[in-house]
């Protein structure tokens, strides 16, 4: 008789966290947020996911992966995810043809290195090589393309461009070092990577020094999204935002999503990947960078016509975190979290 009993209770207690457990979970807002490619720049959205920050807010976020391009626009215009994390220059180009899209926040600067096959030892080797991009329409394609005019050559006709279709630096140093492409954009963390593999790569030049900035990527959305669901939005913001701080002052947090979403354990490569990521490129409000837009839409324009004579603030939307500061929310964490690095 006490057995059954016990059974009885056990059945109850069960009952009664699964069914607070589902009422929670019904409670949460559900939002599906993508991004273009598995790099440590996606920090903020995964520590915001595995620390719990989103459920905080109020959201039930889906992360997913969609590849850069057309894909990943039409997936936000469709209303299959509501937040796009990928390059600005795909939203900018979307929405100079008349998609009613937004940049609306930034995951911080690019850091990318020109780097070619060992045999080529010279920028005047290039000419006549061929060059690998990841897809057409991305930041890696306009980068690479300004890189290529700074050193003097016409791209695609000096240097021949061949999109890969890999969005991972790590991926297409692999398929130049298979002499399928000679030249590539490398980020800081797969150039350490490749260096501790003994790889040998040639740095032909540093996009940052010879004045060439891009965005690591940025966060896109729909313009009626922003005006008719707004409280999910600014939650969502608001989340992406305390990640930004956690991350910055508890080091194991971040290093935890990294491990867990990169499958990476190397102590020496996490600590590149904390330092490049984190504490280099995430800004404390990270504002959509209008300088490096307004850069962006004037290297378009030649190629897309419907650039012509626009600004960067046609292309985005600051009115979440500019309401955010003025409230007094980046106080908040502030003082939450004191000093960062």
């Amino acid at each position: 008789m006490m057995f059954v009993v016990r059974q009885m209770l056990n059945l109850c207690v069960w009952a009664v966290v699964f069914w607070s457990s589902h009422a929670f979970a019904q409670q949460l807002d559900t939002l599906n947020v993508s991004y273009a490619s598995v790099t440590g720049s996606r920090i903020p959205l995964w520590i915001a996911k595995d620390a719990g920050l989103f459920e905080k807010y109020g959201l039930n976020v889906n992360l997913v992966v969609i590849a850069a391009g057309n894909a990943a626009i039409g997936a936000l215009s469709g209303g299959d995810v509501e937040v796009l994390g990928a390059p600005g220059t795909t939203t900018m180009v979307s929405a100079a043809k008349g998609l009613p899209v937004a940049i609306i926040g930034t995951f911080g600067p690019g850091a990318w290195k020109l780097a070619a096959h060992p045999s080529i030892t010279s920028i005047q080797e290039l000419r006549g090589k061929t060059v690998g991009i990841s897809r057409p329409g991305t930041t890696i394609e306009f980068a690479t393309r300004r890189a290529l005019v700074k050193l003097g050559f016409t791209p695609g006709k000096d240097i021949n461009i061949l999109a890969t279709g890999l969005a991972e630096s790590n991926k297409r140093i692999m398929v130049m070092l298979q002499g399928k492409i000679d030249v590539t954009l490398v980020s800081s963390d797969n150039l350490f990577e490749a260096e501790t593999k003994n790889l040998k790569l040639s740095i032909l030049m540093d996009l940052n020094e010879m004045g060439i900035y891009t965005s690591a990527s940025d966060l896109s959305a729909k313009r009626d999204f922003l005006k008719n669901q707004r409280q999910r939005a600014r939650a969502f913001m608001m989340a992406y935002c305390e990640a930004i701080w956690l991350g910055k002052n508890n080091k194991s947090v971040a290093l935890v999503s990294f491990r867990k979403q990169m499958r990476e354990n190397d102590p020496r490569r996490l600590e590149v990947l904390y330092k490049n990521y984190v504490v280099d490129a995430l800004p404390l409000k990270p504002f959509p960078m209008e300088e490096v837009i307004q850069t962006e839409i004037e290297n378009l324009t030649p190629t897309v016509p419907e650039l012509r004579g626009t600004r960067a603030a046609e292309f985005v939307d600051k009115t979440i975190l500019t309401e955010l500061e003025r409230e007094g929310f980046f106080t908040t964490l502030s003082n939450k979290y004191g000093k960062t690095p």
